[in-house]
């Protein structure tokens, strides 16, 4: 046998191990050279191992799941079976060779009556496709898999590099990337401003934009490489390209995919269309992502403008705004609204406005945008205030955040018989159904706050409908999160709400400044607030305002799902020192009780 080794390739400088994937062909197989023989996951990215030659892949030494390192042997070729590996003949399709699925109770192992294919006859190429994989598509996709079924899961995401990319706008662009840079910045503050009072000093303090941005970015690639590896691991097939509905094949659904100049068409039994949501752009201001910028550009700048500008005081003005203030940027928001997060509780309103405008933000309330002119380094934003009296703002940098839209363009709703309604959504019903039989829509394209997990929730439920069960989802119960230092937080009705609707309620509240674990970590900023019904005591509302409010507030969700009383939490044992023990308070508050104030 003329023997061929197949190695692992060489790693990089900081990794230094991989784990094997499913082997591509077995031990007797045929190989072409450079045929992809496996992949091995790192923790940055998956690497494809080709074969060195041609001939018989005669002995396979690693198996999946395999922990190896760099030059270490995976396999054996046999290169004098060469002439026989340049054309194999091409094997008969038969059942066994299908890809193993997850087994089945036996009740569900046939296809519920309600599938198209069964009633027809017809096969489909997937039982599921999933247009768009967001938080709401891959988990979709996931769930479906692990009930059984056979899916795709359709992207076109291309990043800044031109690689195609899972994950979506949270991913990429959105939920996680944010976060890494309030993260950095955040930290930056501490140690300027406040690593004095633990007794800790340091000099030459600086900020290096592109390391920051490039560790954002290495968070971004690791956790997008992880929804591949999970693909992978569920057996799901990316369709790579733009996704369109493009009518019916029999009782299926067609789809067309899109991309590298050339089109594809695949059927699927169940659709669910879960492609989230883009940036609202002002009339007549184009954003070139440099000047002007929405939220992706916004994560990307190269360096602290002297003078930012935002137009949109929510969530992510707010969040993007305390970014680029912590590391030095003179930050104004302009809001049209006339007041100041006026969705939340109007406690954590004046809480949030106070210390906002203590750390440095400048926000103007009321205003009615007239006009926006940007040279090639700067912008001016020409408005009338309040008060009705024409301002203007100079900036270097311009951030519009004024909300977001739902991507249902170029879907082809109409091939099926579905539309968007006026403002851009597919109308569902509770259970995220669309009026056309085995197809739904999840997240940002419906009605409901565009929240990354309220999507991954509703993922999971239309993936249990189609298999037949009977899942929930308590919209009330689904929290809310300002990732704002303090953070903000908050599940269930504000108080303001309760009153205008005729409820009775009570409430408490707690300072985070009575707190030790807050006074010894030094972050004593902010509250727990509680409302409960006046005669039964459920808890029917909790905001948040501190340090991990983010985390806090997942106590209030369980309690609220299980429609529990403030009492409930009141009489809980919470450890100590630490911030949850304000939840508890703030509970025994609600009757007057709170012990330590």
């Amino acid at each position: 046998m003329a023997r061929v080794e197949v190695k692992v390739p060489q790693l990089s400088e900081s990794v230094t191990e991989a784990t094997m994937l499913p082997w591509k062909k077995k031990a007797g197989d045929a190989v072409a050279q450079d045929e992809i023989l496996v992949e091995l996951e790192t923790d940055k990215v998956v690497l494809e191992v080709p074969a060195p030659a041609a001939g018989t892949l005669a002995e396979v030494v690693k198996k999946e799941g395999d922990i190896v390192h760099a030059d270490e042997l995976l396999a054996i070729i046999d290169t004098e079976a060469k002439a026989s590996a340049a054309a194999p003949a091409p094997a008969p399709e038969k059942p066994a060779a299908q890809p193993a699925q997850p087994a089945q109770p036996a009740a569900a192992a046939a296809a519920p009556a309600s599938t198209p294919a069964a009633a027809s006859g017809q096969k489909a190429d997937f039982d599921v496709i999933v247009i768009g994989s967001g938080p709401g598509g891959y988990i979709a996709a996931i769930r479906a898999a692990q009930l059984g079924r056979k899916v795709a899961c359709v992207e076109e995401w291309i990043n800044h590099a031109g690689k195609p990319k899972l994950g979506g706008t949270c991913l990429n662009v959105g939920c996680i990337p944010s976060k890494a840079l309030l993260a950095s910045s955040e930290q930056f503050e501490k140690a300027q401003l406040h690593f004095g009072d633990l007794g800790i000093t340091m000099d030459n303090l600086a900020v290096d934009v592109d390391k920051m941005v490039g560790r954002k970015e290495a968070i971004v690639e690791k956790i997008t490489g992880g929804v591949e590896f999970l693909f992978r691991k569920n057996k799901i097939t990316w369709l790579k390209g733009h996704g369109k509905l493009a009518g019916k094949d029999g009782a299926n659904f067609k789809i067309d995919v899109s991309g590298d100049g050339k089109t594809e068409s695949h059927t699927a039994q169940h659709v669910i269309i879960a492609t989230g949501s883009k940036a609202r752009h002002l009339p007549d201001v184009p954003v070139d992502n440099k000047i002007v910028s929405d939220n992706e550009g916004a994560l990307a700048f190269t360096s602290v403008p002297k003078k930012l500008a935002v137009i949109g005081a929510g969530v992510i003005g707010l969040e993007l705004g305390s970014v680029w203030r912590r590391l030095g940027a003179e930050v104004t928001i302009l809001e049209a609204l006339p007041e100041f997060l006026g969705t939340t509780d109007t406690a954590l309103q004046k809480e949030a406005a106070k210390l906002f405008k203590k750390q440095g933000l400048t926000i103007h309330l009321g205003v009615k945008i007239d006009d926006v002119k940007t040279t090639d380094s700067s912008v001016a934003i020409s408005y009338k205030d309040k008060d009705g009296n024409a301002q203007t703002l100079d900036a270097d940098r311009l951030i519009v955040s004024i909300g977001r839209v739902p991507n249902t363009d170029d879907l082809g709703l109409d091939s099926i018989g579905l539309s968007a309604d006026e403002r851009g959504f597919i109308p569902v019903d509770g259970h995220c159904a669309t009026k056309v039989p085995n197809v739904y829509a999840i997240g940002d394209v419906v009605r409901g706050p565009m929240l990354a997990h309220k999507a991954e929730d509703e993922g999971v439920l239309v993936a249990e409908i189609i298999d037949g069960q009977k899942p929930h989802i308590a919209y009330n119960c689904i929290p809310w999160v300002i990732y704002t230092h303090p953070e903000i937080a908050w599940v269930g009705q504000t108080e303001q709400a309760l009153k205008a609707a005729g409820r009775e309620t009570k409430a408490g509240q707690f300072p985070m400044m009575a707190n030790g674990r807050a006074m010894g970590i030094g972050e004593t900023d902010g509250f727990i607030k509680i409302i409960a019904d006046a005669k039964t005591d459920e808890i029917l509302g909790v905001h948040i305002i501190s340090a991990n409010a983010s985390d806090l507030i997942a106590e209030a969700v369980v309690a609220m799902e299980f429609k529990a009383a403030s009492e409930d939490l009141g009489r809980i044992c919470h450890p100590h020192p630490s911030l949850s023990e304000v939840m508890r308070e703030a509970a025994l508050a609600v009757d007057k009780r709170a012990l330590n104030i």
